[in-house]
């Protein structure tokens, strides 16, 4: 030791110098700030949350939007709504009347047709039974053949199934009857004509052809959100979701949903078992109050309303937290487009 002392003695340069002050305080300062950071992603808690967007829609498909088609062909006679016009279950939206005026008077004249023909089946039915009667009667007493008393039973069932045919013939007049008359299309529940579709009386509209586009009111409002891939496994039925809808100013530090403002609640009721086309699975999220306050009223939040969602999962480190969001898989970039061949343009 004392030679190197001795060796270093002849760089006196080397010697004077000496670490500065400020270099150490910088060096105290990383290392206190490296152990800050390792214990705050060790030990600070995290809520993990997924996100991701959607629309405002419900689970009833009864409850969602519709067409209102026409029951029968004819042509249009009269509206009793115009775009915007809120219905009750019941009330008329059209009436249609078939080309020919008289349709109706000539399937009821056809029906009372068939009626009389019905009651012609079943008079001789009646005949036909009593005359089989007699025959067994007198077969039985020795004093006719067994073949009369077969051709008895014979013209029995024939005179049945004229009576039957009769009466399906009469079934489908009534049909038809009820089916031209049935030609004020009404409201299938409470709710809005969102838009009219058809024409005025100068259009012929066939059968099943749109007339209207109908929203029902007073239903029960979903979000439908798509989440990706990486965390559905995380999301099930009954998890805390936090909502933002459109046109709402909210904040939402994700990590920390004590400090949201401007979100409500909601609660996973569905997710997809399968995913979209795109990879990203569905989840379904209803209403529920958290605070006492509950989604805004339809009017502020209509159907088809964008939503940006966050589902609350787990509380875990920080640190795990960012280690699982860098073991996702790499982005895939869509396919090149292939130039023109051999490198010539057109």
């Amino acid at each position: 030791m004392a030679t190197r002392k001795e060796d270093m003695s002849h760089f006196t340069t080397l010697a004077s110098i000496k670490t500065p002050r400020v270099m150490r305080t910088v060096f105290v300062m990383l290392l206190i700030a490296i152990v800050i950071a390792a214990a705050f992603l060790i030990y600070a808690p995290w809520v993990q949350t997924t996100s991701g967007r959607g629309v405002v829609t419900t689970l009833n498909p009864n409850e969602r939007r519709q067409d209102i088609n026409a029951l029968v062909p004819g042509r249009i006679e009269e509206w009793y709504v115009r775009d915007g016009s809120r219905v009750k279950k019941g009330d008329p939206i059209v009436r249609i009347n078939d080309i020919d005026p008289q349709l109706i008077e000539r399937l009821q004249a056809e029906r009372g047709q068939m009626g009389l023909q019905l009651q012609a089946a079943q008079s001789a039915l009646a005949t036909a039974q009593i005359d089989e009667r007699r025959s067994r009667e007198l077969f039985e007493a020795g004093l006719s053949a067994r073949r009369d008393y077969e051709l008895a039973q014979i013209k029995v069932a024939e005179m049945q199934g004229r009576v039957a045919a009769a009466q399906a013939d009469l079934n489908r007049a009534d049909v038809s009857i009820a089916r031209q008359s049935v030609q004020i299309v009404r409201a299938p529940r409470d709710g809005f004509i969102q838009s009219v579709n058809a024409g005025d009386a100068a259009t012929y509209i066939s059968a099943g052809a749109v007339l209207a586009t109908f929203v029902p009111a007073n239903t029960q409002r979903v979000v439908e959100i798509f989440i990706d891939g990486r965390d559905v496994a995380l999301v099930k039925p009954g998890d805390t979701a936090r909502i933002q809808f459109e046109g709402w100013p909210a904040v939402q530090f994700s990590g920390w949903p004590s400090v949201a403002i401007g979100t409500f609640g909601g609660r996973v009721i569905s997710v997809d078992h399968s995913a979209q086309v795109d990879g990203r699975f569905r989840v379904l999220i209803a209403e529920e109050a958290l605070d006492g306050q509950g989604w805004p009223e339809e009017r502020y939040v209509r159907f088809g309303a964008a939503v940006q969602s966050w589902v609350l999962l787990e509380t875990v480190p920080v640190g795990y937290e960012i280690w699982r969001q860098l073991n996702n898989f790499p982005p895939q970039l869509p396919p090149a487009t292939a130039g023109p061949a051999n490198g010539q343009a057109n």
